[in-house]
């Protein structure tokens, strides 16, 4: 009786563990993700990164910061990832996107360092920024 039950378990045993994804969704608190949706939610403009808007700690950060202050953006708010090891990692959760910087315009995530920049190029962060109120279209700077 106790080999067929211990038989019975081993297929359980034997399951792979369950992916980096669904440990991490367990690691973001209540408090963590209220916080981050206070950020997301309460600033036109939030980018979370790696330092400070008046000095980055990556290059992406920085061209991510530059971008936006080309675009002409006054009001920006960052979030420091690396003062916060539970928003550093809550904040991956939270948009579904695993490195840093991250973007959100009006609550919503626009990108990281690749997607905000080609979105530059193209003259789309600027029509979104426009769109969403954020630059009036006299503000927005000419690109050529």
């Amino acid at each position: 009786m106790f080999r067929n039950a211990l038989s019975a378990l081993r297929p359980t045993l034997a399951r792979p563990a369950a992916p980096w994804s669904a440990l991490q969704r367990r690691l973001l608190s209540d408090e963590t993700k209220n916080r981050i949706e206070q950020a997301v939610k309460n600033n036109d403009v939030c980018l979370f990164m790696k330092g400070t808007q008046q000095q980055p700690m990556c290059g992406y950060s920085r061209a991510v910061v530059q971008v936006l202050e080309v675009q002409g953006v006054e009001k920006l708010h960052t979030v420091n990832v690396l003062e916060d090891n539970e928003i550093r990692e809550g904040a991956k959760e939270y948009s579904d996107w695993p490195t840093f910087p991250q973007l959100y315009v009006k609550g919503q995530f626009v990108g990281g360092a690749d997607i905000v920049i080609d979105m530059f190029r193209n003259k789309e962060l600027e029509d979104l920024l426009v769109k969403e109120g954020i630059l009036k279209p006299e503000e927005a700077p000419a690109q050529q």
